[in-house]
């Protein structure tokens, strides 16, 4: 009788088990999913989604945006119109990995430059500012955003792992959108292992902030690959700057790094001009040189330290191919402070040595032999071609 039992409940048992697994359907895959618009509370991004910004996206004050590992968002093709912005007191907490990084991108089927507006972040770190008067800004976007403040270590989260793709655009000659725009961004920011790739104008800029950045890509940038001004103090580590040789870009005055101590030069007296280091940095142009109306290949000085900003460059290797050079190789001669100092190594095939420096008088410029310049193994996550 108990063998009898136990057969019956056994089969009745099976029985379930295979209507179980016949009857439940099998999971749906997510599907793609809009990001647009005010996020006003935390928000986690789901990594098996692809999400498309139709629009501009704000994080507010007080909400935070998480991006886990791997993540793709797309952005579709508008120019200023669509970018992601962090407001003051938001966070974006994008924190990829070398294999699965954090993909910003255009939604476009043939990208190219200018396709977006790219990422912005704006904190509370001090600004180039009037003595006795505040650290505070408004966004290029609009007036009504500030930015800066007087918390050096101010947080506005991570990013980590991330490639930004297809940005930038000028809105006028006084206005840009960049790939990334750091905004008075505090020091208790990460900021690391950023591919910026086929940017419209500024690779990267910092607008003021305390913010230090490691192992930054940059790969053909229409104007400046590292820009810096409104005050920024803060050290980069490990950044490499390329145009390739068939690259095109429509800007008049590209240049590796171009450093203003304030806004525009046009607050030369304000207190806590620029004052930035640099460890271990590489710029190299392949690109030929091709003049006319619209189309300009040459870069107008590898870089160029001025209105007041006070740079420290160390284990800098610079290196032009084609028949492209700069028109001056290092200005240095309206930097702010004497002490400013740049150590570089050129590739000897190129010639560079034989251009003309501008100098200030008592600023140091040394060329040595035996620097490398920024680490390439930093970028392999990347799968960029060196």
């Amino acid at each position: 009788m108990k063998t009898k039992l136990f057969s019956i409940l056994a089969a009745s048992a099976l029985a379930f088990a295979s209507c179980t697994d016949n009857d439940t359907p099998a999971p749906t895959p997510p599907k793609d999913a809009e990001l647009s618009g005010d996020i006003t509370k935390d928000m986690t991004l789901d990594a098996n989604v692809t999400y498309t910004m139709s629009k501009a996206v704000f994080v507010k004050s007080g909400a935070t945006l998480t991006i886990p590992a791997g993540t793709v968002i797309k952005a579709a093709d508008s120019g200023t119109s669509i970018f992601l912005l962090v407001e003051k007191g938001g966070k974006i907490m994008a924190d990829g990995t070398a294999a699965k990084p954090i993909v910003f991108t255009s939604a476009s089927a043939t990208p190219k430059s200018g396709d977006w507006g790219g990422v912005l972040i704006n904190g509370s770190a001090p600004l180039s500012h009037e003595a006795g008067k505040t650290s505070d800004w408004g966004t290029e976007i609009s007036s009504n955003i500030r930015y800066g403040g007087e918390t050096a270590n101010d947080n506005s989260g991570v990013l980590n792992y991330v490639k930004i793709e297809y940005t930038g655009a000028r809105i006028d000659g006084a206005k840009e959108h960049n790939g990334l725009t750091l905004n008075g961004v505090g020091n208790g920011t990460k900021i690391s292992n950023i591919y910026l790739n086929h940017g419209a104008d500024d690779a990267i800029e910092f607008f003021g902030g305390s913010v230090n950045a490691s192992n930054i890509l940059v790969v053909n940038a229409d104007d400046d690959m590292f820009d810096f001004t409104q005050g920024y103090n803060g050290t980069l580590t490990n950044v490499y700057g390329i145009r390739e040789a068939n690259y095109q870009t429509v800007t008049s005055d590209p240049r590796g790094i171009e450093a203003d101590g304030n806004l525009d030069g046009k607050n030369e007296n304000y207190v806590n001009q620029s004052n930035f280091t640099i460890n271990g940095i590489t710029i190299i142009n392949n690109a030929a040189d091709i003049n006319g109306s619209k189309v300009t290949q040459m870069m107008t000085e590898v870089m160029k330290i001025r209105r007041k900003a006070k740079a420290t460059i160390t284990n800098a290797y610079i290196k032009f191919g084609g028949a492209a050079v700069p028109t001056a190789f290092i200005d240095m001669d309206d930097a702010g402070d004497a002490s400013s100092s740049i150590t570089y190594t050129v590739d000897p095939a190129n010639g560079l040595d034989k251009i003309a420096n501008k100098n200030k008088v008592g600023a140091t410029l040394k060329a040595e032999a035996g620097n490398k310049g920024a680490d390439v193994s930093a970028f392999t996550w990347t799968g960029y071609k060196f």
